[in-house]
C-alpha cells in the first residue's frame, strides 16, 4: 500500500512538472517572437486613448480584468465590458479583445459594435486570420493551444507517437496572454516613466 501512494506520488508530481513545463516553453516562444513594431503600436493606441475597453469570456475574461486593472493603475480611464458602470464607447476610444480562437460569436458583435462607433481595435488571439483580427486596428499574436485546436492537435500527437497536451482546453493561450500583458504594463511603465510607487497610489485602499 505504501509503495502504490509513492508511485502515485510521484506520478502526480511528474504530471504536474511536465504540464508547468509546457506552459513555460510556450511563454519563452511568445517571448521569442514578440513585434516590437506591434507593441510600440499597442503602447501608442493605448496612450492616445479617451477611455480603453477590454473584453474576454470565461478566464480570457479573468485576464482581462487582471490587465484592466493594471492600466487603472497607470491611471487610465479603463472599463470591463459588461460590467453595470460601462459607459457607451466614442471614436477616440479603443477596444481590447481577448480570445484564443477569434472567434468567439460575443467578442465578434461586440467587434462589430466598436467598428460601427469608430473606436479602435486590439485584438490578442491565436489566429491573425480569424473573424476578430480581420475585424480589427492592430492584432497581437499570442500563440497557444486553444479550444479549436483540440480536435486536430489530438490527432497529430497521436500520429506522432505523442501524448496529448497536459495543459488543458485553453490554458496555454490564457496563461500566455495574461504573462504578455503583464510584460506589456512593464514596458508601458517604462515608456510613461511611471514607478511602482506611483501604481501604488491609485492601489484600492478600501480593502
Amino acid at each position: 500500500m505504501d509503495n502504490y501512494i509513492f508511485k502515485l506520488y510521484w506520478g502526480l508530481k511528474m504530471i504536474i512538472n511536465d504540464a508547468i513545463n509546457e506552459m513555460i516553453e510556450n511563454v519563452h516562444k511568445l517571448s521569442q517572437e514578440l513585434d516590437e513594431k506591434t507593441i510600440n503600436e499597442m503602447m501608442d493606441n493605448i496612450i492616445a486613448s479617451k477611455n480603453i475597453f477590454v473584453l474576454g469570456l470565461g478566464r480570457s475574461g479573468l485576464v482581462a480584468k487582471a490587465f484592466a486593472m493594471r492600466l487603472m493603475h497607470l491611471g487610465f480611464s479603463v472599463y470591463v465590458v459588461g460590467e453595470t458602470i460601462t459607459p457607451a464607447i466614442h471614436d477616440d476610444d479603443s477596444l481590447v479583445a481577448i480570445s484564443g480562437s477569434g472567434e468567439t460569436s460575443y467578442i465578434i458583435s461586440t467587434a462589430k459594435i466598436t467598428k460601427k462607433r469608430g473606436a479602435k481595435i486590439i485584438a490578442v488571439t491565436s489566429y491573425e486570420k480569424s473573424t476578430l483580427a480581420s475585424m480589427s486596428d492592430l492584432v497581437v499574436s499570442v500563440k497557444g493551444r486553444t479550444k479549436i485546436d483540440m480536435e486536430k492537435d489530438y490527432i497529430t500527437r497521436q500520429m506522432g507517437g505523442k501524448h496529448q497536451s497536459l495543459a488543458p482546453l485553453g490554458t496555454l493561450f490564457e496563461i500566455s496572454t495574461l504573462i504578455f500583458l503583464d510584460g506589456f504594463v512593464a514596458e508601458l511603465m517604462n515608456k510613461m516613466e511611471k514607478t511602482e510607487e506611483d501604481m501604488k497610489l491609485k492601489h484600492n485602499v478600501l480593502e
